[in-house]
């Protein structure tokens, strides 16, 4: 679907839970779209529960149930951390790659996820360069399927465990969350939010919650067209000011794998939008200072700030692990009332 379409710009304005006839599974994310703020409150409080949770009783949870991550992008943290959520809870995993399976020699997506039910795979942990391939997957198999990123779509996971990491630094002890939860806080995505599937998951909930969100970059990664995205989103372009008015402060790399010939000078963005240590202490000296990863550092922000004291980096990674059990667990075993 092109963003510019008016389907697009009617459900950015609207980021509700859509009237869809998917996820056909109930323990499916293919979309933060897809939960409820009830949802969102029972994924926080099982991430804790978990987290806190003896290692040898977690680990029957799952005993034996079979889960396939199934990625055809590279990727550390959303792999990693999906692995061993999965395996933390006594699940047996598999990982499927696409240079090292028979994706190479050009297998379909759709002949995949299918051999991978056959195998026994009760639920597969997807991520894909092409938007909306979760969706045909789950269409295709009727397993629960975990979006893990989907091209320049949507990382639902990723906007939940920013979500935990943000609560953890300004709205202590919040697991239960409404409309009102981030109510007064200001959120700036910096960055390459043309590309970003984080910076979409992240619009796409903070502000439910009540959060401002603002997007920050120049024209060319932040189309002046992203203004009507939503309420409560709006974009400014001076680094500065948008820092002045934040309590986080989300960084993004620039994916050069898909700027696709655009020409950008690096060195005037550094100039405009890097993060360093004296804008932040003149600036935002008591924001959070959070990134999706991978970093690179010297670009979009130093290393003074990735390793600095109002960085929550690494919390982030730490919480994916917490959030992806609760996700894996939901995927499997499904509460009572859900979509079938």
């Amino acid at each position: 679907m092109n963003a510019t379409s008016p389907v697009a710009r009617r459900q950015l304005h609207f980021p509700a839970v859509a009237a869809s006839r998917f996820p056909y599974h109930r323990g499916s994310l293919l979309s933060v779209q897809d939960l409820t703020l009830e949802d969102v409150s029972h994924i926080l409080a099982r991430a804790t529960a978990l987290e806190d949770q003896d290692p040898l009783m977690r680990d029957r949870i799952l005993a034996k149930r079979r889960v396939a991550l199934l990625f055809y992008e590279s990727s550390t943290r959303t792999r990693t951390s999906f692995e061993l959520a999965a395996k933390s809870l006594g699940a047996d995993t598999t990982l499927v790659s696409s240079l090292s399976s028979s994706i190479e020699k050009g297998e379909t997506l759709k002949d995949t996820g299918l051999t991978l039910r056959a195998l026994g795979a009760e639920a597969i942990i997807l991520r894909h360069n092409a938007s909306g391939a979760p969706w045909l997957l789950e269409d295709v198999t009727r397993l629960p399927v975990l979006n893990a990123g989907d091209g320049m779509h949507e990382h639902p996971t990723q906007a939940l465990l920013d979500l935990r990491t943000i609560l953890a630094h300004l709205r202590t002890g919040s697991e239960s969350v409404s409309e009102t939860t981030l109510a007064g806080v200001t959120v700036t995505i910096v960055g390459d939010i043309l590309h970003s599937r984080v910076a979409r998951s992240n619009m796409l909930l903070l502000p439910r919650l009540g959060a401002q969100v603002i997007l920050c970059g120049p024209k060319e990664l932040l189309p002046d067209l992203a203004a009507n995205a939503g309420p409560g989103i709006a974009i400014e372009r001076n680094f500065e000011v948008a820092l002045r008015q934040s309590q986080a402060v989300m960084m993004l790399r620039i994916q050069a794998e898909r700027l696709a010939g655009m020409q950008l000078d690096l060195e005037q963005y550094k100039v405009d939008y890097q993060l360093t240590g004296l804008r932040l202490e003149t600036q935002a000296p008591t924001a959070v200072v959070l990134h999706p990863g991978p970093i690179i550092r010297g670009l979009e922000l130093t290393a003074g700030v990735a390793d600095g004291t109002q960085s929550a980096i690494l919390e982030q990674v730490r919480n994916g692990v917490a959030i992806r059990m609760a996700v894996v667990e939901r995927a499997l075993l499904p509460r009572e009332g859900g979509r079938a």
